[in-house]
């Protein structure tokens, strides 16, 4: 296996990571990225294999030792059904599915149309940043009306988030890391007052529902249910703020062929989207035995990284696959992972970008880039750190 070395934290890595996603892909399914120390794939075939092996998993053989300052944060992160394996993610898993349901997703529908048409009409002539203006608002007050959380809350929940994810950065500081924890207080400290409010107070919404949800005569943990919440809330916005962004941009660059946002085409240009330039460019993984992959020996308690976004441009699956083509036949996509870990928010984030673009782009027809797009530093991110737009 061949080494390479890029800091995610280049300048020229952050504005464009797929340079260097090819030149490691000429190396074989397999790298060694010197500056993780990790075994790497940006391969489809390896990605998608990998995803679905029972033999790999989220739970590290050998839990890793927790700063006592990070007590707090990893409290929360060890009842996150993203950071388990089974058996007790598939009990948290079905139980957040019992209402996390599709029809209550399709529900949203009406509420999506209205505030994307809201946030398109109150953008002010001139230059914007889309991002602030319709991209951030946007996911976080639906994912606040899903669980039934006060929308005036929205630009706390978006602080809170955005401080969290500061834990999964290439590079995090002390700083980033005492944000991330002081975040975690308060944002536990909310939810564990308001569930109690919905417990006094039941309402039509996920988190009474998530309290009543019960799986062969299982309930959600109080501490449960509030790490589901918060990884809800989090992972509910973070990657569709940030996929909006990206996708607007990609729209603005390439000039969407006609018709690209009609209803009968509105699928396949968000699933380009999502394929093209997507939030999230790699997810981990540990091997529970020794597995071998595409030639590749794992051995019990190796990790590897898989490339998500290099996968989504890997053209043994993909012709073509550095244009931006709306009109591409929709294949399967690494963006939202696979197999037992597969993200339940996929089909609202698919919901809200299927509905929230065409109405973006019918309220702002004359809609242009007023700079160059310019990504913000957040690896294992990617997303723009404002778009600015004139109207």
């Amino acid at each position: 296996m061949q080494s390479l070395a890029q800091s995610p934290k280049d300048p020229g890595f952050v504005q464009d990571p797929y340079p260097f996603y090819e030149r490691a892909r000429a190396l074989g399914p397999f790298f060694h990225w010197q500056d993780y120390d990790l075994t790497c794939t940006g391969n489809a075939a390896a990605v998608n294999a990998i995803f679905r092996d029972r033999r790999f998993g989220r739970e590290p053989v050998s839990p890793p030792a927790i700063p006592p300052h990070l007590a707090l944060f990893y409290a929360v992160e060890a009842h996150s059904m993203l950071e388990l394996e089974p058996p007790r993610h598939t009990r948290l898993r079905n139980l957040v599915l019992r209402a996390f349901t599709s029809r209550r997703i399709a529900g949203l529908a009406p509420d999506i149309a209205a505030l994307a048409t809201e946030l398109a009409e109150a953008m002010p002539e001139g230059e914007v940043d889309l991002l602030a203006a319709f991209a951030q608002p946007l996911p976080v007050r639906i994912i606040a009306r899903l669980l039934g959380v006060p929308e005036a809350m929205a630009p706390e929940l978006l602080h809170w988030s955005n401080a969290m994810v500061g834990m999964y950065m290439a590079g995090r500081s002390r700083a980033m890391e005492d944000k991330a924890v002081a975040a975690t207080g308060a944002f536990v400290a909310f939810l564990r007052a308001y569930v109690e409010e919905r417990r006094a107070r039941p309402a039509d919404d996920l988190i009474t529902h998530l309290i009543a949800a019960e799986s062969e005569g299982e309930k959600l943990s109080g501490d449960e249910l509030i790490s589901t919440c918060i990884l809800l809330l989090n992972a509910g916005h973070e990657a569709t703020v940030h996929t909006i962004g990206n996708g607007v941009k990609a729209l603005l660059e390439s000039g969407p062929p006609p018709g690209a946002l009609d209803p009968d085409n509105i699928e396949a240009t968000v699933e380009e989207i999502l394929r093209f330039d997507p939030a999230l460019h790699m997810f981990t993984r540990w091997a529970y035995d020794e597995v071998e992959v595409m030639g590749h020996r794992f051995q019990r308690g190796d990790k590897v990284g898989l490339l998500l976004a290099a996968a989504n441009r890997d053209p043994g699956v993909w012709e073509a696959p550095a244009r931006f083509n709306p009109a591409r036949p929709p294949k399967p996509l690494a963006t939202f992972g696979a197999g037992l870990h597969f993200c339940v928010g996929a089909p609202l984030a698919r919901l809200e970008l299927q509905i929230a673009l065409p109405i973006l782009f019918r309220r702002q027809p004359r809609l242009r880039l007023a700079a160059p797009p310019r990504y913000a530093d957040v690896y294992h991110f990617h997303g723009l750190k404002e778009l600015r737009v004139s109207t």
